[in-house]
């Protein structure tokens, strides 16, 4: 049988949206939320702006990685930028 390498990015991404789901759960659980209508054309809560930003930012990643020639890098911090503003204005 063969066995996914975890490497080290790959091992702290996870880590990182394992962490993420944490933090959001005891968020909630502590101050529970009420939906709310920002620039998305929908009323969400903090979940919903969580699972949204993280979908967009996956697609805006591969879409940087396919179309451009920049650094992956870039990619993610386009991802991340996405990832804040979704979730402070969505």
């Amino acid at each position: 049988m063969e066995w996914m390498a975890w490497t080290l990015p790959t091992a702290a991404f996870f880590g990182g949206i394992a962490l993420l789901l944490v933090t959001m759960s005891i968020w909630e659980l502590r101050s529970p939320c009420v939906a709310r209508k920002g620039f998305l054309p929908l009323a969400t809560t903090r979940g919903d702006r969580l699972f949204i930003a993280l979908l967009g930012s996956a697609y805006l990643h591969l879409l940087v990685i396919g179309v451009t020639d920049w650094n992956t890098w870039i990619a993610s911090l386009l991802s991340v930028v996405w990832l804040l503003l979704v979730m402070r204005w969505g």
